[in-house]
């Protein structure tokens, strides 16, 4: 299999969408700026590769340049803007990616009504070979079947808690592997109900209106 391999100079797009993360190059114009917002899940890593740029971030603002990088945890409200007479380009990471990626805010800082966008807005062109029911069933599914595995990560971490809190090292790492594997499935599920509401919310976000 080949690697694709991008360039920040040319490739200004969207280069991987998918539940565990979001990853792009971004270009702003000379006194181009975005507004502020945040995430409700999504941590989001800037690393400045051209150009100059003042971030706000939790009512601080810095100044960041090339090779710098600064990131916005989630649900710190945050902007952008260019600052000089050059371009500024960036890569960006959100992770995850779970609809509603975006909050807009107030310039004070208050929560806007929650919108959310089509998976074109990230460059990933929609799957409708998939009834609308047939989505809904997916993702449906995924939601059973997470309410199993978790039901199952419960129960090995009681039955490991004694093991975990006093037995031997010995006893410990036994007990720590077996609610590994099970952690391991619960979150393999939760990215596969991710993976389906994202294509539920982008199906509803496109459905015309009436």
């Amino acid at each position: 299999m080949s690697i694709q391999v991008y360039d920040y100079r040319n490739d200004i797009c969207n280069m991987l969408v998918t539940p565990w993360i979001r990853s792009r190059f971004l270009r702003m114009e000379p006194g181009a700026s975005a507004a502020l917002h945040s995430h409700d899940l999504g941590h989001e890593i800037f690393l400045v590769l051209a150009g100059r740029a003042e971030f706000t971030i939790n009512g601080g603002v810095r100044e960041v340049g090339p090779g710098q990088l600064c990131v916005a945890l989630a649900d710190e409200i945050h902007s952008v803007r260019t600052v000089g007479d050059e371009p500024m380009t960036m890569y960006l990471s959100v992770t995850p990616h779970i609809q509603p990626t975006h909050t807009g805010r107030t310039a004070d800082g208050e929560r806007m009504p929650t919108r959310f966008s089509p998976s074109r807005s990230y460059d990933v062109e929609p799957d409708d070979t998939a009834s609308m029911g047939e989505v809904v069933d997916t993702c449906l599914e995924a939601a059973r079947t997470l309410a199993r595995e978790a039901s199952t990560l419960a129960s090995v971490q009681e039955e490991t808690a004694d093991r975990l809190r006093g037995g031997s090292r010995e006893e410990a790492v036994e007990a720590r592997d077996a609610v590994w594997g099970a952690l391991y499935r619960a979150f393999r599920q939760a990215y596969e109900l991710a993976d389906g509401w994202n294509a539920l919310a982008d199906r509803v976000e496109r459905m015309p209106d009436g």
